[in-house]
């Protein structure tokens, strides 16, 4: 049972790698990529990161031994990003997803007394803390990010992971870069804009 879920979990990091593949190709592709063709090319870039290299291990391994396993939320907000009728998640989840991020890894770092990782092993308020998230998204009317974090807790709860983290199927350090970027991005386009238009209306 165990090694056919290690098998299923490389199947998932498989499909992440091809997916990113095609997000990339269709972010410096002019046209927008039929769904058809995004299928097939998972399924054949998916295959490739399962063919042998080195020491006959499929090269999905060394991904997974770089980036260890990816949380639920970023694999789905990932996947779901090359869906035609795919909405980009809402400014104030990435927003908190940032803040998140900054206030989590230091402490989980051992900066100051509070570990909050160790919330993660059962914590009900932890669990609470999450569920109340997902009815905010619900109730910002983003039905995506309910689904997202149901299917990251049950995953949770099946011990889909190696890790029994609730921490690690919620958010993970590319999930937080991804977060901060666009954060940063949009206070940069806001600035832009803002100059722009003081030109533009500028006396004289």
């Amino acid at each position: 049972m165990n090694s056919l879920m290690q098998a299923l979990v490389l199947i998932e990091l498989s499909i992440t790698c091809a997916m990113l593949c095609i997000w990339v190709l269709q972010k410096f592709s002019p046209n927008t990529i039929p769904l058809l063709v995004k299928v097939f090319l998972v399924i054949l870039i998916g295959n490739i990161f399962f063919w042998p290299l080195g020491m006959n291990l499929p090269l999905v391994t060394y991904v997974r031994g770089v980036t260890g396993d990816l949380s639920i939320v970023l694999t789905l907000l990932l996947w779901s990003s090359l869906l035609p009728s795919n909405k980009p998640a809402p400014i104030a989840f990435k927003f908190a997803v940032a803040i998140i991020s900054l206030c989590f890894y230091p402490f989980a770092l051992g900066v100051g007394m509070v570990d909050p990782y160790s919330w993660g092993y059962g914590s009900l308020a932890l669990l609470v803390a999450v569920l109340f998230f997902a009815l905010v998204c619900g109730v910002a009317n983003w039905g995506k990010g309910v689904w997202i974090i149901a299917i990251a807790i049950l995953a949770w709860a099946a011990h889909w992971h190696e890790s029994a983290n609730l921490w690690d199927y919620l958010l993970d350090p590319f999930l937080a870069i991804w977060a901060l970027i666009a954060l940063i991005g949009m206070l940069y386009r806001k600035r832009r804009d803002k100059a722009r238009s003081g030109y533009l209306f500028r006396p004289g």
